[in-house]
């Protein structure tokens, strides 16, 4: 899993009918300090996120595509979750 920030949507006409009513989300990846790690992604939204939010991502394909209720799905990628908070013992 990833930790990240959404960033942006993706609006597309045409898409895999998997993926019909589905929001796509892009999303960059996070340090746990919060600095950008790496390229956005792009992500199939679980959890009703926007942009701005911080968010947990699975990247894992069956994960992804149980948690959109879309099993044997193209989808490799999708926010599970909207962090509240950090917590990290010393």
């Amino acid at each position: 899993m990833l930790i990240g920030r959404v960033i942006g949507d993706v609006v597309a006409t045409r898409k895999h009918s998997s993926h019909e009513s589905q929001k796509l989300l892009v999303v960059q990846p996070l340090n746990l300090d919060g600095s950008d790690r790496g390229n956005p992604v792009l992500a199939v939204d679980a959890v009703d996120a926007g942009v701005g939010d911080q968010v947990l991502v699975t990247q894992e394909g069956w994960s992804a595509m149980t948690s959109v209720s879309r099993p044997m799905s193209p989808i490799d990628m999708s926010v599970i979750g909207v962090i509240d908070h950090i917590e990290l013992a010393e």
